[in-house]
């Protein structure tokens, strides 16, 4: 399918290139979220308040998701479900190896076992055919009970969901998505928020539907499992908010962080189409010189980072620095290779985790990229990987 890059906005040809652009978004919406700041001052309802309700409602819409619950962060979005669960003591729950932490700190903070599964090398994201032997490798030393599946949608690209829920159901076991990069990514028309039954997502400040601190959502296609999950973020209360019925955290979102998302929500799909049209350009630019991740047939990536794999990496990042054009690297560790969880994989376990923290390299992305500034990033990442 033919993308439209005359979308992208034009900027002149030696404009300062941003890994992330916050302050373009901002000036666009920053009368009406003063607005919307003074109405939460004169009401006074800074926890809990009316745009709680309305930021729920408009990521339902969105999405498709059944309902929606906003709460304190996307670590606790993935906290909250597996509390629900009764996930504890000797029960496993898998996890690919590359993704950020919080992925295997969530599982750890319910009580339960994180089991590191390998990744796919096109996608970045789970590997569908070892999460199934990892769960076979379980279940025969019998010392965890499989219970749980945390797919990443890594970068914005949704997780080969087809094939993880057949493996979910012929097991028995229940899937949350953490969805936190993803918001915007699609598979088969579907928005992350509406494939998985439960799905997490975050709105740190950089993500593509980001707040002005931390903030995230829980979408579920069960709507009383929302309500459970109203119930956990607000200590496990009932709804006098005073006696506990089941055990719960503090894991509200508030008001003001509510009211930026439900004003940025208004800006979001024009954006989507530009982080599309972005990466349509650094594909055409790159393809065949350099191994972008790829997505597989149906799926729409977000594209909340746009990431592609260099062998040479060093040699890259110093010649865009030298360009001035910032980077990241996500991530330069496998889950296994850190300090808190090296005990749950052995080093060289991993293979394709392993290479992808030595290789993957995320270029410039967000919506307000021009196709000059695209072009300048492509050219010093080619000079470089050919040099």
């Amino acid at each position: 399918m033919a993308i439209d890059t005359s979308i992208l906005i034009d900027l002149p040809e030696d404009a300062p290139i941003q890994l992330f652009d916050l302050k373009t978004q901002q000036a666009l919406i920053r009368p009406a979220l003063e607005k919307r700041w003074t109405t939460i001052l004169d009401h006074g309802r800074y926890i809990g308040g009316p745009e709680v309700d309305e930021c729920e409602s408009k990521l339902a819409e969105i999405t498709g998701a059944a309902d929606a619950v906003a709460v304190g962060s996307g670590t606790q979005a993935l906290v909250m479900p597996l509390l629900a669960m009764g996930i504890g003591a000797g029960d496993a729950v898998f996890i690919p190896g590359f993704t950020y932490n919080a992925t295997a700190n969530a599982v750890l903070l319910s009580g339960g076992c994180p089991v590191i599964v390998d990744i796919d090398p096109k996608t970045f994201n789970m590997d569908p055919a070892d999460l199934e032997r990892q769960i076979d490798r379980v279940k025969a030393e019998g010392d965890l009970t499989p219970r749980c599946i945390i797919p990443v949608d890594l970068y914005g690209l949704p997780a080969d969901y087809d094939a993880i829920q057949a493996i979910a159901d012929a097991h028995g076991l229940r899937i949350i998505a953490d969805g936190a990069q993803a918001f915007g990514g699609k598979d088969k028309g579907r928005w992350v928020g509406n494939i998985a039954e439960i799905t997490a997502t975050s709105f740190y400040p950089t993500k593509t539907l980001g707040g002005y601190g931390d903030g995230g959502a829980i979408l579920c296609q069960d709507p009383d499992f929302a309500d459970r999950m109203r119930s956990i973020r607000w200590h496990g209360t009932g709804d006098n908010r005073k006696e506990s019925i089941r055990v719960g955290i503090n894991g509200r979102c508030d008001s003001i962080q509510c009211a930026v998302i439900a004003e940025k929500l208004g800006l979001f799909e024009a954006e989507r189409d530009r982080r599309i049209a972005a990466a349509a350009v650094y594909a055409a630019r790159l393809d065949g010189i350099i191994e972008a991740q790829g997505a597989l047939d149906g799926q729409e990536n977000g594209y909340g980072l746009y990431t592609v794999r260099v062998r040479n990496r060093d040699a890259v990042r110093a010649a865009l620095g030298e360009a001035k054009i910032p980077n990241g690297i996500y991530y330069d560790m496998a889950i296994h290779q850190m300090p808190a969880f090296a005990h749950y994989a052995k080093e060289g376990s991993l293979p394709h985790c392993e290479r992808a923290a030595e290789e993957s390299l995320s270029l410039p992305m967000h919506p307000y990229l021009s196709e000059a500034q695209i072009n300048r990033v492509c050219d010093v990442v080619i000079a470089a990987h050919n040099g």
